[in-house]
């Protein structure tokens, strides 16, 4: 089960804004004239006048021109109401202008006008309702973070942040206007990781057969050595015959657990080709492994012995006798609890972190912090645990969170601790040093199969999201 904080690997503010993505053609862009009003970005237009509502061009095959605004009436017309909020097409302009732009930068060529106005009045009702859901919600960015995320623009750009605001000036891009936007990304990102990503589940099963799928490649260079114990299973085999032979396996491998020396048992009981070698298969590769042994290989440590496996052959006992090749991670891991309150509709963020600190207060005075995380805690999957989240390794956790977790010592309880899922009581049991190149292997499968569910999750959401606000268009041709 995927508790919340890991919604996570290799956390923090680590995405890509689109206006950070426009940067690049932005300031490589010739100055453009100034405009002023409430938009986003506040970027300019060009000289050429041009229609801004579906129907209006009367040539829609052509391709976007920049648009001219033609004095407040234009300018300050209200296209749609979103909500509590509007939509004028002073913004759609602005928008369509700066889409147009980059699209022309990467040697793409914009659509007609009729087009173009439809497909950004949809993405500013999107980022619109998303805002709205946010605020509902609790979610604000503070000062410190928007200055963060402003840094790191200027320094992905070379600049320092002066520099920054010069050259978006120059370029026509109010930096005030451009700052606000940033913090809009901001706020939609962390409201995506709050909404989306905890719906995002990824089992274990999952992981293995992705390793399993890819073995060769996540572990280039690394070759194991393999022992096993097969039960043999007679061609077209009845059900009898498949149960009785599952049952003699687990007896063989209940045998080995508890202590049984593994290369005698297989040399008097294995049906394999390779018992009377104690059923040593040799040093192989990921690529040269059997199948059925695959993905435990991958997965397993020295001197482990594995579930009963099946075959078309029958049933396998396997043991990892070494490995050898590939990295070799050895890192301090920490075994943590945490009990986590987030906001919500009816709680503030204000409120949660009240709601934190009382519940910090009643462990100081002697609570039970387990039976407080069942009754409490946000995070479902650790609070029917009593708030444990495992052994965590340097990464997983979002980076507010492990900053706090790294500072404690083992058995100090932490004040709360705001992440973006909310406000953490952070409790260190224990800690150890271990090899984790396995556990690297599984981290790096579980982010790319968390990826690959985000995007289908998130367009799942947003439209959800979309279908259910409240949008009411003031000219023809939208929403069409």
């Amino acid at each position: 089960m995927t508790h919340v904080p890991e919604q996570r690997r290799r956390g923090g503010i680590r995405f890509l804004l689109p206006l950070l993505a426009a940067l690049v053609y932005i300031l490589g862009l010739p100055a453009m004239a100034q405009t002023s009003g409430p938009s986003a970005g506040d970027l300019s237009q060009g000289a050429v006048e041009a229609p801004v509502t579906p129907g209006a061009a009367r040539d829609s095959g052509s391709p976007a021109a920049p648009i001219t605004p033609e004095g407040d009436r234009f300018t300050d017309r209200i296209l749609a109401v979103v909500g509590d909020d509007v939509i004028t097409q002073r913004e759609l302009v602005e928008r369509m202008n700066l889409v147009a732009q980059q699209m022309v930068e990467r040697g793409n060529r914009p659509p007609d006008q009729d087009t173009l106005a439809r497909q950004v009045m949809e993405r500013l009702i999107v980022e619109r309702v998303q805002l709205q859901e946010a605020e509902r919600v609790g979610i604000n960015i503070d000062e410190m973070t928007l200055n963060r995320a402003m840094e790191n623009i200027a320094r992905e750009n070379r600049m320092t942040l002066p520099q920054l605001r010069q050259a978006l000036m120059q370029d026509g891009v109010d930096f005030n206007a451009f700052r606000e936007q940033i913090r809009h990304e901001l706020t939609v990102n962390q409201l995506q990781q709050r909404q989306v990503d905890q719906r995002i589940r990824v089992s274990d099963q999952e992981i293995a057969d992705l390793i399993a799928s890819e073995s060769g490649a996540i572990d280039r260079g690394v070759r194991y050595r393999i022992a096993q114990i097969m039960v043999a299973l007679p061609q077209g085999a009845d059900a009898q015959q498949i149960a009785e032979a599952r049952e003699e396996a687990e007896a063989l491998r209940e045998r080995v657990r508890e202590g049984e020396d593994f290369a005698t048992v297989a040399v008097s009981e294995s049906e394999g080709p390779d018992a009377l070698e104690g059923g040593d298969l040799g040093w192989r590769s990921a690529s040269e492994i059997p199948t059925v042994f695959a993905r435990e290989a991958v997965l397993m440590r020295s001197g482990e012995i594995s579930e009963v496996l099946r075959s078309p052959s029958g049933f396998h006992i396997m043991k990892l006798l070494d490995r050898e090749g590939g990295d070799q991670t050895r890192v301090q891991q920490t075994r943590v609890r945490h009990i986590l309150i987030s906001p919500d509709q009816v709680r503030s963020d204000e409120d949660a972190r009240r709601q934190a600190q009382s519940l910090y207060n009643r462990i100081r005075e002697g609570a039970s912090f387990e039976d407080l995380a069942r009754a409490n805690s946000d995070d479902p999957g650790s609070a029917a645990q009593g708030g444990t989240l495992g052994w965590i390794s340097p990464g997983e956790l979002v980076p507010g969170f492990e900053e706090a977790m790294n500072a404690l010592e083992p058995g100090v309880v932490s004040e709360p601790v705001e992440s973006q899922f909310g406000w953490h009581i952070i409790e260190v049991l224990e800690r150890r040093e271990v090899d984790t190149s396995r556990e690297q292997i599984r981290a790096r499968a579980r982010e790319i199969l968390q990826n690959r569910k985000r995007e289908e999750e998130l367009e799942l959401w947003l439209r959800r999201l979309r279908d259910e606000a409240y949008v009411e268009y003031r000219v023809d041709g939208f929403g069409s």
